[in-house]
């Protein structure tokens, strides 16, 4: 099942595909899509900090690390493992 989200409510292990993003900064959605993070890319949550800043993805065979304002602009769906 797929449910809109928040990359920030996502846990270790949990999967999704971004969707888009949200109004916000140019720059950092420029910057989240010269590192892979485009529409219908699949990724998983690798860690989180512990006070939740910063989360670690794995995109593409590649580890991406996101600040919370970063991840705040991508819109996300998750997608449960099967």
């Amino acid at each position: 099942m797929n449910t809109p989200t928040s990359l920030l409510d996502l846990k270790p292990g949990d999967n999704g595909v971004v969707q888009g993003f949200l109004p916000g900064n140019a720059d950092y959605r420029r910057r989240l899509l010269a590192m892979g993070l485009t529409p219908g890319t699949a990724f998983s949550v690798t860690r989180v900090a512990p006070l939740g800043d910063p989360i670690q993805l794995r995109v593409r065979n590649s580890a991406l690390s996101l600040r919370k304002d970063e991840a705040s602009l991508l819109r996300i769906t998750r997608v449960d493992a099967d």
